[in-house]
């Protein structure tokens, strides 16, 4: 099996496994996934805003924000399992093409 369809079948699994991040915290009454807190919910986990992360917070704005779509915050695990999956997809293809596009202009460069 060639490396590259090693690497897409792995890509593959993380997408399908993407919403286990959303349904162990919920299993476990954890709050939120491990990590991906905002600023406001750093403030209520540790009693204050990291001062690096308060400069930043503003500086990116998510174009998917808690990987759902409008509408879909409060419609519940299976419609925000979706969610996560669609965004996993795009978020893999964004990637792969930046990539792509970034790798033959390394070529072209070398050629």
């Amino acid at each position: 099996m060639k490396v590259t369809t090693k690497l897409w079948i792995g890509l593959a699994i993380l997408i399908i496994l993407s919403p286990v991040g959303l349904i162990l915290p919920e299993h476990f009454k954890a709050g939120s996934a491990w990590g991906e807190w905002g600023a406001d919910e750093m403030q209520k986990l540790v009693g204050y805003i990291p001062q690096g992360l308060q400069k930043l917070a503003s500086l990116w704005s998510a174009p998917i924000p808690d990987y759902a779509f409008k509408g879909w915050e409060e419609k519940g695990l299976p419609h925000l399992s979706i969610a996560y999956t669609i965004s996993a997809i795009v978020g893999i293809g964004i990637t792969v093409v930046v990539m792509i596009l970034i790798g033959k202009a390394l070529t072209k460069k070398n050629n």
